[in-house]
């Protein structure tokens, strides 16, 4: 059932990727002003780069585990759990090196990466239940 799919379109995998990549742009003009109205420049920079800290993050993962699924299915769940367990790590030291400083942006930069992942989440819910499923039937 899935050869036919990937057969009749190549791009299935990243389909979604261009709406996501929208929304979440629009978050990031959103809680850079959100930011600059409650707590000026560090907070606006603060925002924003939370929001780009998921953007890269769930991009990331989309186009690794596309590719890792178009050269063999069963290549998904390692390079899944290899590249969660990497970025993961990663955002603990940067969040952990930013907080040393002292910066006033990083409460912002926490709701930013909190906003995103919502608004990724949720878009991503929406457009495999409103635009995906009704492509399929």
């Amino acid at each position: 059932m899935r050869e036919p799919v990937a057969a009749a379109d190549r791009r299935w995998r990243l389909r979604h990727l261009p709406v996501l990549l929208a929304a979440s742009g629009l978050l990031t003009a959103v809680a850079a002003l959100l930011g600059a109205v409650t707590g000026g420049t560090d907070a606006a920079l603060g925002a924003a780069a939370g929001v780009g800290v998921t953007v890269a993050s769930y991009t990331l993962t989309t186009v690794v585990l596309a590719w890792a699924d178009s050269v063999n299915p069963q290549l998904v769940l390692p390079f899944g759990l290899g590249l969660y367990a990497a970025k993961f790590t990663l955002l603990g030291v940067v969040m952990v090196a930013v907080a040393s400083t002292g910066w006033a942006g990083l409460i912002p930069l926490c709701l930013g990466i909190a906003a995103g992942v919502v608004v990724w989440t949720g878009v991503h819910i929406w457009w495999l239940t409103a635009v995906h499923a009704h492509g399929t039937r």
